[in-house]
């Protein structure tokens, strides 16, 4: 069983249907659904949070993993931060290998950034409500787990607009053949931004992901509309 908001694009609701889910649609928001899918659980379920579980944590860190096999250590890291699932795992991933000391860029689009909004204020901030294109980043507020490896590790936030987002998404497409959404648009587009980090790194790191739910159309369509 799996439940989403009604801000879940009709092609995400399709594609979890077709892997033979049972889908719920509830609230408006992603806190909402996230409250009323803890509703749901029974004595006998396992509950699969989307972000904030050191399960999820351990797998993301594997990707870590794969890069030290294969390759030097990278000057920098660059990820898109959501509710900061995926940054908790490249950093745990970053410590079992030995790698503390490479930097990773934290990077969200405007109206969905909760966690560069967080670490200024050295404490966890809840948006109001997510305004960016880019709904995958849409945590209100960012996993305390994430907040602490600001204290323990070099992260630099980094807020791009939702146009940037997607005119990053749309040169991937151009020039690689790889479609994702706006919110690894947003990774993309910090390696435009004046960054110190990055201007200074040897090599850069990128993770690319999230494609599932997005269309080459609906990225023109994006870029029309914000243009």
């Amino acid at each position: 069983m799996v439940v989403v908001p009604e801000s879940t694009p009709s092609r995400a609701r399709d594609l979890i249907r077709l892997e033979g889910s049972e889908l719920i649609v509830r609230g408006g928001t992603w806190a909402e659904a996230h409250e009323f899918a803890l509703s749901l659980i029974g004595p006998r379920d396992a509950f699969v949070h989307p972000f904030d579980d050191p399960l999820i944590w351990q797998g993301h860190a594997t990707l870590v993993d794969e890069i030290a096999a294969s390759g030097p250590k990278p000057g920098a890291i660059v990820l898109a931060v959501g509710g900061g699932g995926l940054l908790c795992g490249v950093l745990e991933g970053l410590q079992r290998n030995g790698w503390s000391d490479v930097p990773v860029i934290a990077v969200e689009t405007d109206g969905a950034d909760c966690y560069a909004r967080s670490v200024a204020e050295g404490r966890p901030v809840e948006l109001a409500q997510i305004t960016s294109v880019a709904t995958s980043l849409g945590a209100r507020r960012p996993c305390d787990g994430a907040l602490r490896w600001a204290q323990r590790h070099e992260i630099q936030s980094v807020v791009v607009s939702d146009k940037q987002a997607v005119e990053a998404a749309i040169r991937l497409l151009d020039e690689h053949r790889v479609l994702v959404e706006p919110a690894c648009g947003a990774a993309l587009a910090a390696l435009d931004c004046d960054t110190p980090v990055l201007q200074a790194a040897s090599s850069i790191t990128v993770v690319v992901c999230g494609g599932a739910t997005v269309t080459a159309q609906q990225l023109l369509d994006f870029a029309a509309r914000l243009d």
